[in-house]
């Protein structure tokens, strides 16, 4: 997951609309979103290949949303960042106490930001950072930087999300989601793996042969604990492959 931009209104009755992109390689195998055939209570896409997700919701008003940070520097790591979404949908402990586990063993993994809620709060963690912030009311964005990194292509996807919150719905947060517009270059970070691919990944939406959106994701709650998760998948050159609709 590359790109989530959320508006978190505790006491409205959308308390959390979020709209959100999986950015990865096509050739990884995945699932679409749907429930898990060893956990039902996740509903959830998953990732084949190393059996986590990128956001997903679980039971009691859980959810989680995932995204990578960014350094090419990192080295390797041998477990799967995915994996954090789904042991939180999957468990019983509380946002805050999950992460209060978590951060004891956040090194285990390459560098990641991570979302977590339930019907009591919207909790986030950037392992770079190691502090755990419960989340204030607000309009938010995160990519693969930290929580409101002003990358031209988030300030863009937040300002869109101000826009249509009055009357949000599927259609207009995928909208969003399927900008495919690159902004001028002079205005892209610097974040080491070079012009050419800074301007691959700088769109909101991102086609190629070999990489790019995988998933949109636009997920509205109510405030009777209500939620309407849709997930469109999309293959390379921004092939649009299927839709699944969920409300829980």
């Amino acid at each position: 997951m590359c790109l989530i931009v959320f508006a978190w209104r505790p006491g409205h009755a959308q308390p959390l609309v979020l709209a959100a992109n999986r950015d990865e390689f096509y050739d990884r195998p995945s699932l679409p979103l749907g429930p898990w055939e060893d956990a039902p209570q996740v509903l959830a896409g998953r990732d084949l290949e190393a059996g986590g997700s990128w956001l997903g919701l679980g039971g009691g008003g859980r959810f989680a949303a995932l995204t990578n940070i960014r350094d090419p520097r990192q080295p390797p790591f041998g477990r799967s960042r995915g994996e954090l979404v789904a042991e939180f949908l999957r468990g019983e402990l509380s946002p805050a106490a999950y992460l209060d586990d978590l951060m004891q063993r956040a090194g285990n993994y390459a560098g990641f930001n991570l979302l977590l809620g339930d019907n009591d709060g919207l909790w986030f963690f950037n392992s770079r950072e190691g502090q755990v912030r419960l989340l204030e009311p607000g309009i938010y964005g995160l990519s693969n930087a930290t929580l409101d990194t002003p990358w031209p292509k988030l300030d863009k996807a937040k300002e869109a999300l101000a826009e249509v919150l009055a009357e949000p719905d599927p259609e207009s947060l995928f909208a969003i989601l399927t900008d495919p517009q690159r902004p001028p270059d002079n205005s892209l970070p610097d974040t080491g793996i070079g012009l050419a691919s800074e301007q691959l990944l700088s769109s909101v939406f991102i086609a190629s042969r070999t990489y790019g959106t995988r998933a949109c994701s636009a997920l509205i709650t109510q405030g009777d604990g209500r939620r309407l998760l849709v997930e469109r998948s999309f293959g390379p050159y921004g092939g649009h492959l299927g839709e699944v609709r969920i409300e829980d």
